[in-house]
């Protein structure tokens, strides 16, 4: 994707649909056991965007999983994993990569929870974190991924 193109999306049933304008600041696989759990796979995939850059139409997505700093949202029929909000992300939007018509194209530059990660889990990620990076690494990480990814 580049800077002025839009990519699509939606849950699995269609009735929560998704837009995204430009590239994500940075994409990601989460290996906690939490996000195991809620994709029922290895780990979970998200691109990180600007709020600004997202249209969510549809169904009103619902707050689901553990509650916490965290605000995982759902489609409210079909239960799909759609995006993750977060206080500490600020205007930021985690969305699911899965849910985009460009999948493909979110390889996950970063790994997060690694010390939970499933050992025949292998990834193409730059920089993996035993837990969570501090918020501080973030401009960095998103810097190089913006020199990296175009």
């Amino acid at each position: 994707m580049q800077a002025g193109d839009e990519d699509h999306g939606s849950c699995r049933c269609g009735q929560v649909t998704l837009k995204v304008k430009g590239r994500p600041l940075m994409t990601m696989a989460c290996h906690c056991k939490g996000c195991q759990r809620m994709t029922a796979s290895a780990f979970s995939l998200g691109a990180l965007f600007s709020q600004d850059c997202v249209e969510i139409a549809g169904l009103e997505p619902v707050i689901g999983g553990m509650h916490g700093e965290l605000r995982h949202h759902f489609c409210p029929h079909c239960l799909s994993w759609i995006f993750t909000r977060a206080e500490l992300f600020g205007p930021l939007i985690n969305i699911r990569a899965t849910m985009l018509d460009s999948t493909a194209e979110f390889a996950p530059f970063m790994e997060t929870c690694v010390s939970e990660k499933l050992p025949w889990v292998t990834l193409p990620a730059r920089h993996s974190y035993a837990q969570f990076p501090p918020m501080e690494d973030f401009p960095k990480l998103m810097g190089e991924f913006a020199q990296t990814s175009g």
